[in-house]
């Protein structure tokens, strides 16, 4: 789905500070503690790191959308609520990084992960980075390609030189650039699956895929096949679930049988999950569910 993401403003000095010391802490592979300083308090990354072996349950907030248009705080602290401490962003909604930062401390919360449209990766890919840096990112996302962006396969294999571009960029700057798939990369252009395009003519080091599990099998795949076709590749995942009609359901609502899928997790790469729907009509019943049902798969 497009996303609508806002443009955030930095005080240039503060966002220099925090920049040199995201890298120095990464360089030094967050091992405060082992320096006498396991006293401190640690921010919700820093404790995410030390713990990145055990996938816990996260949700895109893509979900809560039109909450999150209402009250960035309001909808921070219902999902801390439910128990979620990893989240991925679909738009910062008009926050600065900073802000954002602060109330995602203040809840306990951590996120991975944020969308970034390809028109703004493509504008001004510094200040992403920049912004990513200051929230504690360690992927960026590119969502989704416009109709516009996605006729020809042509446009694709252009997409995958600029993303081998920009994922090197990104790499540089600490973090990992990765392509989130729907259904539409799986129909053939000019007898090419665009899919293919991307993962062929791209290098597997700087450009990785967040794997949404619906729209695969909404494609007629299985997710089981891409990940045996490209192991260590998927390191995020969309968890979200399909009703007999083929529509969004709840998370373990539906007729997808995840538990194979999870039982390839290692194989996948998996090091981060995340619940979604597309469309609900009960947003906290979604997420709730979602919370639940995703434990359990990642226990």
């Amino acid at each position: 789905m497009p996303y609508d993401h806002s443009t955030l403003k930095q005080k240039p000095e503060l966002l220099d500070q925090q920049r040199r010391q995201f890298l120095k802490l990464s360089a030094l592979g967050l091992g405060v503690a082992g320096l006498g300083m396991a006293s401190l308090p640690l921010s919700a990354e820093t404790k995410a790191s030390a713990t990145a072996a055990k996938v816990v349950p996260g949700l895109q907030l893509y979900t809560l959308r039109d909450l999150m248009a209402k009250s960035v705080a309001d909808t921070l602290k219902l999902v801390a609520g439910v128990g979620y401490t990893q989240v991925e962003f679909a738009g910062y909604y008009d926050q600065s990084a900073t802000q954002l930062k602060k109330i995602m401390d203040s809840e306990g919360l951590y996120a991975p992960s944020a969308h970034v449209p390809l028109d703004v990766m493509q504008k001004d890919l510094d200040k992403v980075i920049e912004q990513a840096l200051v929230m504690g990112h360690k992927y960026l996302v590119l969502p989704y390609l416009m109709d516009t962006d996605r006729k020809t396969i042509d446009q694709y294999k252009a997409l995958a030189a600029f993303l081998n571009k920009a994922g090197e960029k990104i790499q540089a700057a600490g973090m990992q650039l990765t392509y989130h798939n729907h259904d539409f990369e799986f129909i053939k252009l000019s007898g090419q699956v665009p899919y293919d395009v991307l993962l062929n003519e791209t290098d597997a080091k700087l450009l990785q895929m967040e794997l949404d599990l619906y729209w695969v099998v909404k494609a007629g795949l299985s997710p089981l096949d891409l990940i045996a076709r490209q192991p260590g590749r998927f390191p995020l995942w969309h968890v979200k679930d399909m009703d007999k009609a083929g529509a969004f359901a709840d998370v373990g609502k539906g007729v997808i049988d995840f538990k194979p899928i999870f039982a390839k997790a290692d194989a996948a790469g998996l090091r981060h999950a995340y619940v979604e729907r597309d469309q609900t009509d009960n947003r906290v019943e979604t997420i709730r569910q979602g919370f639940s049902a995703l434990s359990k798969l990642l226990s």
